[in-house]
């Protein structure tokens, strides 16, 4: 059954103009009056009931689509652990590739940034533009894989900027304490898999699982002072085995083994 975002209030029973994005993409599907369709309203802002709702098409417009919401059913398929991947942006399509499937894996959230070695540099409305793009990406990526909660792309930071935030954030006693990861190639790091085995045995049983934010860098890995930076602020370096990996890849790959 096709799946729709919709982020807007949804009560079953209410008739509802669907919103453009996914009242194009009904129309695309050349659905009609009568068809069923699933919607969720679980967005990036963290909006939303959670769950999805059944509905039925009952009136389709030159340019609007309305519909009726049905039940609600409280299922989720998001991952037990909130993964954050901060990410080195790669080149060309390949982020748009990397967001698709970091959201079909269940990524909790995607910080863009631009480091030393990064062939991708953004600003301004550019930057703007190119995280819009992103999200609607993570957008279509959850309507097909089934997930009800979209990820948050976050707007595109330098890595200096992202590290004085990284550094105000250990320093504050209100915010939550997670794992912090770097994807690192330097001789002994630990393997991602003990990292993760490591923090489990040290918060103990019956607790849910810390959530981790992933360090990867972009097209030939961070800078030796970045990596010492990232270090510094909390961040313990891990490997994913001794090939070097495409920068999207190694970015997927970490999220797999923390999130499958």
């Amino acid at each position: 059954m096709p799946r729709f975002y919709c982020p807007t209030l949804l009560v079953a029973g209410a008739l509802l103009d669907l919103p453009a994005g996914a009242a194009r993409h009904v129309q695309v599907l050349r659905l009609q009056p009568g068809d069923a369709i699933t919607l969720f309203n679980g967005g990036p802002d963290q909006t939303g009931s959670g769950g999805e709702f059944d509905a039925t098409v009952t009136r389709m417009g030159r340019s609007d689509v309305q519909v009726q919401v049905g039940l609600h059913h409280a299922v989720e398929r998001e991952a037990v652990r909130a993964v954050h991947l901060a990410v080195g942006m790669p080149a060309n399509d390949r982020m748009d590739w990397l967001v698709e499937k970091a959201t079909e894996l269940g990524v909790a959230s995607i910080q863009p940034l631009m480091t030393e070695r990064s062939v991708l540099r953004l600003t301004g409305e550019r930057a703007e533009k190119k995280v819009a793009h992103w999200q609607s990406v993570a957008v279509s990526a959850c309507e097909q894989c089934g997930g009800n909660r979209v990820p948050v792309i976050h707007p595109v930071l330098s890595f200096s900027a992202w590290s004085k935030a990284q550094t105000e954030a250990q320093a504050s006693p209100t915010l939550p304490v997670g794992l912090a990861l770097l994807l690192s190639l330097r001789p002994g790091t630990q393997s991602l898999r003990d990292a993760v085995n490591v923090s489990a045995d040290a918060q103990g049983e019956g607790l849910p699982p810390v959530a981790i934010t992933f360090l990867s860098g972009p097209e030939g890995g961070l800078s030796a002072a970045e990596e010492s930076t990232a270090l510094a602020c909390g961040y313990a370096p891990v490997t994913l085995g001794p090939r070097v990996l495409r920068a999207e890849t190694a970015a997927l790959v970490a999220l797999a083994a923390l999130l499958v």
